[in-house]
């Protein structure tokens, strides 16, 4: 193999993974930076909640929501989006709401170059806890094994946001 192949396969091997992980919501919106390293474990560089007040009216809550996550990408440059696809729920209201910030937040994500991709509840806890069926608990207590967590955690919607990411790096074996 010529010498510039190998330069370029070395340098593509060694790069690292930067995933920025969503949980969807508009009053409590989990994300994630999680970060994959060659020969490495991953790391969470980054998560918290987004939180907005119900007592502003939707459109200004989903600009705070759009501007928080535009600002992360350009902080942390994650190479993709990984984001729980919307499940179904009873309060239909909420299932509108929930969309809109799924689709601003894709249209965010897009416009800054990442790749999108989009993991069903079920898909997320089969990547982190083995089992399509499993809990709140045995998700929050996987999640720790899975990635290097130097916080506390406040908010199950930070575990769910770093569960899609992780997710995204089991399915894309990085």
């Amino acid at each position: 193999m010529p010498a510039q192949y190998l330069v370029v396969y070395t340098m593509l091997q060694y790069n690292s993974m930067k995933i920025l992980g969503i949980d969807p919501g508009y009053e409590r919106l989990g994300v994630a930076i999680v970060e994959k390293e060659p020969s490495s474990k991953e790391q969470l560089i980054h998560s918290g909640c987004v939180q907005t007040s119900a007592q502003l009216p939707f459109p200004e809550r989903l600009e705070l929501i759009g501007n928080a996550v535009e600002l992360l990408i350009k902080t942390y440059k994650p190479n993709a989006l990984a984001i729980e696809k919307l499940y179904f729920v009873n309060n239909q209201k909420t299932a509108m709401s929930v969309a809109q910030v799924i689709g601003a937040i894709i249209y965010i994500a897009k416009s800054n170059g990442l790749e999108i991709f989009e993991y069903t509840p079920l898909q997320i806890k089969s990547a982190c806890a083995g089992n399509g069926r499993a809990d709140k608990k045995q998700m929050m207590a996987m999640i720790p094994l899975l990635v290097k967590i130097e916080k506390n955690i406040k908010h199950d919607d930070e575990y769910d946001a770093i569960a899609a990411a992780l997710t995204h790096l089991a399915h894309r074996h990085l």
